[in-house]
C-alpha cells in the first residue's frame, strides 16, 4: 500500500487543537460562573440531608425528633443558601455597576 502524505497549513492544525482541547474540556465541566460556589454549597448541603435522613434513626428512635432534626436542618441549610445567594447577586451588581462608570 502506498502513504499518501497530506498537507495541512498550520493555522488549520493550531484550529484543530484548540477545537480539540475546547472538546474534550466539555465532559463533567461546569462553565465558568460566580454561582459555582452556591452549587457546590448545594451539592454538599444534598449529600449532608442525606445522610443525616439515613442516620436520623440512630441519633434518635421518636420519629416526631426525627422530623424535628431533618426539618431544622434543611431550614437552616436553605438560610444558608438564600443568603450566599443574594451575596453572589449583590456582588455581581456591584461589579457590573462598577463597569459601567468606568465605561468598560
Amino acid at each position: 500500500m502506498e502513504s499518501v502524505k497530506q498537507t495541512v497549513p498550520i493555522e488549520e492544525k493550531m484550529a484543530d487543537a484548540v477545537s480539540a482541547d475546547a472538546s474534550s474540556s466539555r465532559g463533567f465541566g461546569v462553565a465558568a460562573s460566580p454561582f459555582n460556589g452556591v452549587k457546590l454549597e448545594l451539592g454538599i448541603c444534598i449529600i449532608l440531608g442525606m445522610l443525616l435522613w439515613l442516620g436520623a434513626d440512630s441519633i434518635t428512635a421518636n420519629e416526631g425528633t426525627q422530623l424535628l432534626i431533618l426539618l431544622m436542618y434543611s431550614l437552616s441549610g436553605t438560610i444558608w443558601l438564600v443568603m450566599r445567594t443574594r451575596a453572589v447577586l449583590h456582588r455581581c451588581e456591584a461589579e457590573r455597576s462598577a463597569h459601567v462608570k468606568t465605561g468598560s
